[in-house]
């Protein structure tokens, strides 16, 4: 993970122009990295963040996926009453109620694009980290999809495995999915 970012996604955030994306009307990519590996990302994010400012004066915006799911919830219900349900109904019912908050009551990436509204395109970059925190109640296949339109240059950081060239297993453990867009770093 700390080669990929070193030497493939810094020189293309360092550009004078962000080369991320290979389509102009979705600035996104994806940086892949174990699950394991989630504490020394965000070590590595930090340092690319200062290196990005220091060195073109871009201001590297972390957006926290963790707290937004929970921002979803409280906005939805109170967290109590999931508990409770959970305790009387099992973990399957919370997950389906978990998702289905995050897919139609309080959509993920409408909390995503309102962190992204106020962003400069021409000097910010904004990373979305601890999708992991998302499994299993919401997988992250569509997030970047749903945010076309949108200008900033957004990486996805994307805890799982890759399967040839573009399918990746979310954490490693769900059914590979081919359809991610982006580009892979």
């Amino acid at each position: 993970m700390k080669e990929r970012i070193e030497n493939r996604l810094k020189p293309d955030l360092l550009a004078d122009r962000i080369a991320i994306s290979d389509y102009a009307d979705m600035p996104f990519a994806i940086l892949l990295y174990h699950p394991t590996e989630e504490l020394a990302l965000r070590r590595e994010i930090e340092l690319l963040g200062r290196d990005l400012y220091l060195s073109t004066g871009r201001t590297l915006h972390t957006i926290n996926l963790a707290d937004l799911m929970w921002e979803a919830i409280e906005a939805a219900t109170p967290p109590e009453a999931l508990f409770d349900a959970e305790r009387e109904y099992g973990l399957e019912l919370t997950v389906d109620t978990i998702h289905n908050i995050l897919s139609n009551q309080v959509p993920l990436d409408h909390l995503v694009r309102e962190r992204l509204r106020d962003l400069d395109p021409s000097r910010d970059v904004a990373v979305l980290v601890r999708a992991g925190s998302l499994y299993p109640v919401f997988r992250t296949s569509a997030l970047l999809e749903n945010l076309s339109g949108v200008r900033v240059s957004t990486i996805l950081c994307y805890p799982g495995t890759l399967h040839g060239t573009r399918a990746l297993s979310f954490m490693g453990v769900c059914e590979p999915d081919p359809n991610y867009r982006p580009r892979i770093y």
